[in-house]
């Protein structure tokens, strides 16, 4: 019930959400608190994916439509399976003003050559672990938050979610309360956005790493 309830809840925020990618939303930052929280996709080694489209309900319920997104690289220390150390770069666009909750986005996998529609919820408790300082330092000895997002990408449309660890800790994987993906006839939201009218190819060094590979490639 929770993922139907979800989903239609969902589908009507990507229809009327009123803001755009960026730094939509006008909840007051609360006690020292980050003044934004940034969500990042990526792929493991040469199985490249692309997302195009993202509409997020934040933990204040601001909904945040991204027609523009940052890169979504690979990663070359994910090989075979995911682990918890490797970081990936933000940039400019991903970010709202409270911890993302809900979250809907369509990619291009380049690898699997469709398109997938993903839906997924963050837990309460990680919304509240988000909130709070880090028992762990940032870089420069400072108090850190978890205030970054990271969404791993694979063939086969599997996905993984962590919260970005703070200085030395390891990222802290999270298992989502709601997550699902769609494709070919079922995709709702994502009908008809891509990257790739035309159709998909390889490029780089993709059909070198693959070759002599099963497909998916790894255990995701």
């Amino acid at each position: 019930m929770e993922i139907i309830r979800t989903a239609g809840l969902l589908s009507l925020l990507v229809l009327t959400a009123c803001h755009s990618a960026g730094r939509a939303g006008s909840s007051a930052v609360k006690n020292d608190a980050p003044a934004e929280w940034t969500f990042d996709f990526f792929t493991p080694k040469a199985l490249p994916a692309l997302v195009t489209f993202a509409v997020v309900q934040d933990a204040d319920g601001a909904i945040y439509r991204f027609n523009t997104l940052n890169s979504t690289p690979d990663m070359p220390g994910v090989i075979g399976e995911w682990n918890d150390n490797d970081r990936v770069a933000g940039g400019y666009w991903n970010h709202v003003n409270r911890p993302p909750r809900h979250i809907i986005f369509c990619w291009d996998s380049v690898i699997d050559k469709k398109v997938y529609e993903t839906h997924l919820t963050i837990p309460k408790p990680i919304l509240e672990k988000m909130l709070r300082p880090s028992e762990y330092k940032d870089y420069k000895g400072d108090t850190a938050y978890y205030d970054r997002v990271q969404i791993g990408l694979a063939p086969g449309g599997k996905i993984a979610v962590w919260l970005q660890g703070s200085g030395s800790e390891p990222n802290y994987r999270v298992t989502p309360s709601v997550l699902y993906t769609l494709s070919g006839d079922k995709l709702d939201i994502c009908k008809g956005i891509t990257k790739h009218p035309d159709g998909y190819k390889y490029y780089g060094d993709t059909e070198v790493f693959i070759k002599g590979k099963k497909y998916p490639y790894g255990r995701w």
